[in-house]
This record gives structure tokens, sequence and C-alpha cells, in this order.
């Protein structure tokens, strides 16, 4: 690094750069891109302290910087989000008093962003929470019992959505009001599809629950089966969606590949797993978080009072050999 900067630690992890220069933000950008991309491939996450970023389009410009590439959509959505300009995005949108749960970005589907950033516009106060967690994606496959990593690999697993209830409707999913469209995009990604009801859809991926990064060729554990499950409810509210919903019709669910039930007790391990793992930093103003997504998962913790966070992604990755499509 620079005279001036400092690799600092976090749970253990060489992965904090505090900034000490007063260089234009492109300019250190451009200075620093190749040791940026060298942590993020040998550390898979880096934590930028001591930036000074003026607004959503310089932020969005920063990371195109530093990931050498142009920021993507975000498609297929699973969360809401608002879109801010320039491909920049506000953090998931979920009400403060939810935790989200520890995911690698888009893992469910057939694409996904390798690189994400994270800025913190407006950090949460002392002692409110708001904490974004981290997770070595390699650390929770090495944890997790070979039976069951070798039981998910053999069996992948089947997201079924159905949209526009509780869930996001189809139009802000696939960001179009053109059913043809959204036929399309599901042809293109490998998803089943079938139009229900009033202006309703249901969709069906199968994807593996393992992938190989194509830089490190290190296999990683990637799939948000713990996500999606509704066991991943509070037992009230996974009571009172059965209550009001068949199975099949739950807004989101997911099975193994060939749609028979998935063992709660071996989802109930994996939440462990990434409770035993992940960590956490408390966010300053201008910190900057960059992710090799394949590599880290990351997470919110509920807060209290004012939180914004932006984030950006970029190079977007296919599977190479998607999951047979189940009807």
């Amino acid at each position: 690094m620079h005279r001036g900067d400092q690799l600092q630690s976090i749970a253990g992890r060489r992965i904090c750069l505090e900034v000490t220069e007063r260089t234009p933000l492109l300019t250190w950008a451009h200075d620093h891109k190749e040791q940026v991309g060298a942590i993020l491939r040998e550390q898979g996450a880096l934590l930028i302290r001591g930036m000074r970023v003026h607004g959503t389009r310089q932020f969005g410009q920063l990371l195109e910087a530093l990931f050498e590439r142009s920021l993507a959509e975000y498609t297929y959505r699973s969360t809401p989000r608002t879109r801010l300009g320039g491909n920049v995005y506000t953090a998931t949108e979920y009400h403060p008093s939810e935790t989200i749960p520890q995911h690698n970005e888009s893992a469910y589907a057939h694409a996904w962003p390798m690189r994400i950033g994270f800025l913190c516009v407006i950090p949460p106060g002392p002692g409110m929470g708001g904490a974004t967690p981290l997770a070595d994606s390699r650390a929770v496959l090495a944890r997790l019992s070979p039976r069951l990593v070798e039981n998910f690999e053999a069996r992948q697993l089947q997201y079924v959505r159905n949209y526009g209830s509780v869930d996001l409707p189809w139009s802000e999913v696939f960001q179009t009001t053109d059913r043809q469209e959204v036929e399309a995009f599901c042809a293109a990604n490998h998803i089943h599809f079938e139009w229900t009801g009033d202006n309703g859809l249901r969709t069906r991926q199968v994807t593996p629950a393992t992938e190989v990064h194509p830089v490190t060729g290190q296999k990683v554990w990637f799939n948000q089966a713990h996500l999606f499950h509704i066991s991943g409810l509070t037992a009230d509210v996974a009571r009172d969606m059965l209550s009001v919903y068949r199975m099949e019709d739950l807004p989101r669910n997911v099975y193994y590949g060939d749609g028979t039930p998935i063992e709660v007790e071996d989802l109930d391990c994996i939440r462990a797993v990434y409770d035993e793992l992940k960590f956490h930093f408390d966010w300053l103003q201008g910190d900057i978080v960059l992710l090799d997504n394949m590599m880290y998962t990351h997470g919110r913790q509920p807060y209290s009072g004012e939180r914004k966070i932006l984030v950006g992604m970029a190079e977007m990755r296919s599977r190479t050999s998607p999951g047979a499509t189940h009807p």
C-alpha cells in the first residue's frame, strides 16, 4: 500500500484499510485498484475507512474504478430496494426491527455479482445495532458436516416463489409489466414459470448448493436455503402464513431439487454455523466495504434510529451447469 495507508485487523482478519491520504477520490482509486483487487482475491473482504465520498454518483464512480467494471443492474430481485442512479441502490429496505440472515447476493439465481460494494452514508447511533455481519463461505463449507454437504450437493435445491401477495410483485422483481419479457427472462435463466389466478406468477428454479470459485478454484457454500425456507421465519409468523397459504402458495420456500421437503434440523445446523462464524464491525460515516460475493456472505442486524447504506454490484457471473428445471 502507499505511504500513509495502514491495513488493520478486524476479528483477526487484516481487512481494514485506514486511509490517511487526501488525494482526490478517483485518483486514489486509480492508484490503489491493483492492491485492492489483490486483497479481495486473497481475503475476499475489505473495509476502507477514512474516505470522503460525496454522493451517490461519486460512490458509483469509485466502485467502477476499483472493480474495473461497470455496475450491474439489480435484476430478478429478492428484496425491496430503491435505485438512486448509476446502478447504485439502497440496501434492502426491510423494517429496522428485522434481522437479515447471512447470504451471498443472488445465490438463489442463475447469475450473481462477483463484486459488491457498500457505503455508509448515515451510521446507526452507538448501541443502536444495524451492523452488517460478514461470514466466510469457505469456512462455512468446512464447518458443515460432510453428510449434510453431500446430501445437499446430490439433491440440489428448488426455490419456489409466488409473487404479489406478501412478497414483491412480479413487476418489481423482473422490472417490467410485460409478461412476454418475464417469460423470456425465465427461459434464459432456467426458471420454470406458471401464471396463476388474477395476474399471479409462480416460479421454480433448481440450482446447486455449492459452487467453485472461478479464480481460486475453492469450493464454497453458495445457496439461500436457510433464508428462503419457511422455518427461517419466527414460529408465530410461520404459523400465521400456513394458516393463510397452502404450502405450494407460500410467497417463498425451498425444497430439494425434486420437490421433496428439506429437513428443518439440517437448516438449523446451517444457521448455527453462520452464527458461529459471522463477525461484524460498527459502521462509521464514509465506511466502504468491498466483498467478493462468492467468498463472503453479508447480513444485517436490527437497528433503531437512522441508518442509510448504499450498495453497488459488478461483474456478473452465470452458472456453468445449472440444475434441471422441475415443473
